[in-house]
């Protein structure tokens, strides 16, 4: 893999952090009254590069990490468990389940100051086709930075509420950008007992920091057979850890049994020892039909699905516009010979123009994961670009109450709060992205097609709604989530929408069913929903006459004057009102100026996320930001004139988007 190397900066300021359950204390003696912003962590196995490193980079050894001196720990480690998935009945008749499964290799940023929580600006690699993703990998590393990185916590959390585990990545580059040949051997080096420490480390760091493995990357020549054993042994080693911490291990095809590297793009007797000591192996782009379909049946010879190989897709340049001989991996007249394994998809958003908007990025990304026809019950199988809804059946998590969306993407261009602007600043933290519609977007209509859309120029709550907009010429029925939802007699849903431009009857639409078979539209049955006037507005819904399972929500809208600009801005569905309790001991445990690190203590109970704000003198609030973690960093503040110290305060924020009462306290300038 020979792109463009992301590196990674680990902020070396300490800060007394609050105990994440089941670690250790950051140790008082490690606490300064710093407030350096944290960021994504990285590592070299554990010699460093000779000289110096460069401005703003630390250089670490993983050998000597651990979970008690990691001043970062508390930003950076995930909170949101892996939730479980289910697959509905296929939106379209040419995706399969079971069979071919989808890997992305992603930089979701440079990697030198990568923010652990997000940033002031909405131009970022907001991922939300989760639904066709079974692994993530957090790419990148340098030799001059580091080669073994950490995801940073909101790419967890978001990936974990779409079901989707993320590995971090360890990359021994090639010896033509800096690559070490002792950073192998320092990787795979054997302790006094005969197991391999940096094995047992990288575990430890994966279960610190709440996420699902690593992918392995050995790309520096000059190894031989005896390197190449031991790096056999740290990988058994590293899957035996990891498997009893619930852990997965992806190994790139690179390093060979001889200890060289040289990418094989097959599996085969140069590379399926190392297989056999992983989880899954990314076949390197340099594979052909023939090798795939060899690769299949050495791996059933395995006792291994064939679907347990990634067949890499470079997309990093071109995109939608890459050749690829789609049928050597997924064809559609057969079984699919192995899964894909796709190479820099943020290509989504990195080809767009410095002006990009967010709305053009989700443009170019649906493109990318759906189609031309942007609608996956109606692929387009004939274009070039086989997209992923085409051949792949997609999934939710969406399978318990209570349940609820604002449609949040985890970036925007302000703020809001009940239709209100708490803030107008730029915002990305995708650790509040929302449970998203997994198939974008199935429309259902006799007449003309309307523009679907997240949109980012209003919004409920959060920083985007979902835009409805076009003439609406017939009934329009809108699929929006496939769930698996027990219903009640308790049981509501409610719908938080508004109509900017002509008018529209609404409707809720549930199915208590599937469709009758993959592409078929559900049995839904409609629900009116009245309008009290202008504005936002939330019509609740009982589900009067339904029992059993909601498989499908959806909305249906018919107009009766024309065009139609329609938002939805909410949707939840529950039994009971849910409001979370209150975090408690809000402190500022770092100040520099207007740099402040904020620690508190958790909620008990079911928590979505923290908010945290700023109190003006004159009582109104401001939105600083939001984390699912208890502990974050605001840069850049200043003092209100006249003002001495200035008041903060955080709430816990319920998955129904109720809100507890505030934890507060107050900084001196």
């Amino acid at each position: 893999m020979n792109s463009t190397r992301r590196t990674v900066l680990l902020a070396g300021a300490a800060a007394l952090l609050p105990a994440l359950p089941g670690l250790p204390a950051v140790a008082a003696t490690e606490a300064a009254a710093t407030a350096a912003p944290p960021y994504a962590s990285y590592w070299y196995p554990d010699s460093l590069p000779s000289g110096t490193p460069g401005t703003g980079i630390t250089w670490r050894s993983l050998k000597a990490w651990s979970a008690a001196t990691d001043a970062d720990l508390a930003f950076n480690a995930s909170t949101v468990p892996l939730a479980a998935r289910f697959t509905p009945t296929p939106a379209n008749t040419t995706a399969r389940s079971g069979q071919a499964r989808i890997q992305s290799l992603v930089s979701f940023g440079p990697t030198s100051s990568n923010p652990a929580q997000g940033a002031a600006t909405a131009d970022y690699y907001a991922l939300t086709h989760w639904a066709y993703l079974d692994e993530l990998v957090f790419w990148g590393g340098s030799a001059g930075e580091g080669l073994i990185l950490a995801p940073n916590a909101p790419i967890v959390d978001a990936a974990h509420r779409h079901g989707v585990p993320v590995l971090g990545n360890v990359f021994l580059p090639p010896v033509a950008y800096g690559g070490q040949l002792q950073w192998t051997r320092d990787l795979v080096q054997k302790d006094s007992t005969g197991h391999y420490p940096l094995a047992a480390q990288l575990v430890a760091v994966a279960a610190a920091y709440g996420f699902d493995g690593w992918f392995i990357n050995a790309e520096t020549s000059g190894g031989n057979t005896a390197l190449a054993t031991a790096m056999l042994g740290f990988m058994n080693e590293l899957k035996s850890l990891g498997t009893a911490q619930g852990q997965r291990v992806t190994w790139y095809d690179a390093m060979t049994v001889s200890g060289s590297v040289s990418w094989q793009g097959a599996l085969n007797n140069q590379n399926k020892t190392f297989f056999q000591a992983a989880d899954s192996m990314f076949v390197d782009f340099r594979w052909s039909q023939s090798s795939l379909a060899s690769s299949a049946t050495t791996a059933q010879q395995l006792g291994r699905s064939p679907y347990e190989l990634w067949a890499g897709v470079d997309v990093e340049a071109n995109g939608t516009g890459a050749s690829v001989n789609w049928d050597a991996i997924v064809p559609s007249a057969k079984a699919h010979v192995t899964s894909l394994g796709f190479y820099r998809p943020e290509w989504t958003r990195n080809h767009l123009p410095a002006s990009r908007t967010p709305g053009d990025f989700h443009a170019a990304d649906d493109l990318f994961w759906t189609g031309s026809s942007l609608d996956p019950s109606k692929p387009n199988t004939s274009a070039s670009w086989r997209a992923p809804a085409v051949s792949v059946a997609d999934r939710s998590t969406v399978a318990s109450l209570p349940f609820a969306t604002v449609f949040n993407t985890g970036h925007g261009l302000k703020w809001y709060e009940d239709g209100e602007v708490t803030s107008d600043q730029a915002w990305n933290h995708l650790g509040l992205q929302d449970r998203l519609p997994s198939r974008r977007w199935v429309v259902r209509t006799d007449g003309q097609r309307p523009a679907v859309t997240f949109d980012f120029a209003d919004a409920w709550r959060g920083g985007s709604s979902l835009l409805v907009a076009d003439a609406l010429d017939a009934p329009t029925t809108l699929d929006l989530y496939a769930t698996r939802l027990p219903l009640t007699a308790d049981t509501v849903v409610e719908v938080t929408y508004r109509t900017d431009v002509g008018a529209a009857a609404v409707e809720l639409a549930v199915a208590t069913a599937e469709p009758g078979a993959a592409g078929g539209a559900p049995p839904y049955t409609y629900f009116p929903l009245t309008s009290s006037g202008d504005g936002w507005e939330t019509a609740t819904v009982p589900l009067t006459g339904l029992s059993g399972t909601a498989h499908v929500l959806g909305v249906r809208l018919t107009a009766s004057s024309g065009p139609v600009r329609w938002r939805l801005g909410g949707l939840a569905v529950r039994d009971a009102v849910l409001t979370p309790a209150a975090p408690t001991d809000l402190r500022v445990t770092g100040a520099d100026g207007g740099n402040l690190r904020f620690a508190w203590q958790g909620a008990p109970g079911e928590v979505r996320h923290y908010e945290l704000y700023r109190t003006l003198p004159d009582g109104t609030r401001r939105f600083l930001g939001g984390t699912c973690q208890s502990a974050f960093y605001v840069g850049g503040l200043t003092a209100e004139q006249g003002e001495s110290s200035g008041g903060f305060e955080v709430r816990a924020v319920g998955e129904l988007f109720t809100v507890s009462t505030a934890a507060t306290t107050t900084h001196t300038w």
